[in-house]
């Protein structure tokens, strides 16, 4: 019989975040599989636990992903965890998982601390309605190109981004949509956790004044409704289709109900009434 493979959430800063149920699941397997065993260290000797790293990340994932899988094929238990909050959000982790999944092996979630998630529940903003876009490029040119692929998306929008391309990130979603709502988190559940809110063109001036440090939440505001526009009803539109003699009554019964939705019966009497 195969192991399991668990997804462990691991503290996004203070380590009191991590749970019981992820503290024994770490006790209990057999191997540690960790996106930085030497960060990962540290974490496991802070709660007294002692197991085998290995190190899976972007650059090894297709090696270090088989050697995983074949070890929970003999049947051993494997906890994923990543530097910090849940794994497979933007990380390769859920590549293994896929494998795992496809293989027959179970999968079991660990939940706990998820950066994206904190930051929308003390942010203020709507929470009905969120997506979470992960890192934008690196790269101006395509990091725009993503952002306006966006613009109109109607929930509220959630990135990760660097303290170092904070400013650009935040001048391009200006250019590129607007001067929106913003909540900047940094630093979450750490001695010096901050909000920033505010509009997009206010925040790029207070950010430029600043040095920036600790990994960074952006949230985007959705775009506008567009305003209703006064569409022209369906006596007016028989009236104008009605009045041309390159159309008969019959096309501009069809005409009108494909442009308003109407039930073909309801325009058609209509269309007799104005033609008498």
């Amino acid at each position: 019989m195969s192991g399991t493979l668990y997804i462990v959430a691991t503290p996004i800063g203070n380590l009191e975040d991590i749970t019981l149920r992820a503290l024994r699941i770490l006790k209990e397997v057999d191997l540690v599989a960790a996106e930085d065993t030497r960060h990962s260290r540290k974490l496991l000797t802070h709660f007294g636990i002692s197991k085998p790293l290995t190190s899976y990340f972007d650059h090894n994932k297709d090696l270090k992903g088989d050697k995983i899988l074949d070890r929970l094929r003999e049947g051993e238990s494997v906890a994923l965890i990543t530097d910090a909050g849940t794994p497979c959000i933007s990380d390769p982790g859920y590549q293994l998982v896929r494998d795992a999944v496809a293989g027959g092996i179970s999968v079991v979630p660990i939940p706990g601390a998820c950066a994206a998630v904190t930051a929308l529940s003390a942010s203020g903003l709507p929470t009905d309605y969120f997506s979470f876009a992960g890192f934008l490029p690196n790269r101006q040119g395509k990091r725009r190109e993503r952002l306006q692929s966006l613009v109109a998306d109607r929930a509220v929008l959630i990135f990760y981004e660097s303290p170092k391309r904070l400013l650009a990130t935040l001048q391009d979603m200006l250019e590129t949509m607007g001067d929106r709502e913003v909540v900047v988190a940094r630093e979450l559940t750490k001695m010096y956790e901050e909000f920033l809110r505010g509009r997009l063109s206010a925040l790029v001036t207070e950010v430029q004044g600043r040095e920036i440090r600790g990994e960074v939440a952006i949230l985007v505001t959705p775009a506008e409704e567009p305003e209703a526009t006064d569409a022209p009803g369906m006596e007016e539109l028989l009236q104008k289709y009605l009045s041309s003699e390159e159309m008969t009554l019959k096309d501009a019964v069809k005409r009108v109900t494909l442009e308003t939705g109407l039930h073909k019966s309801e325009v058609y009497a209509e269309a007799l009434r104005i033609r008498g």
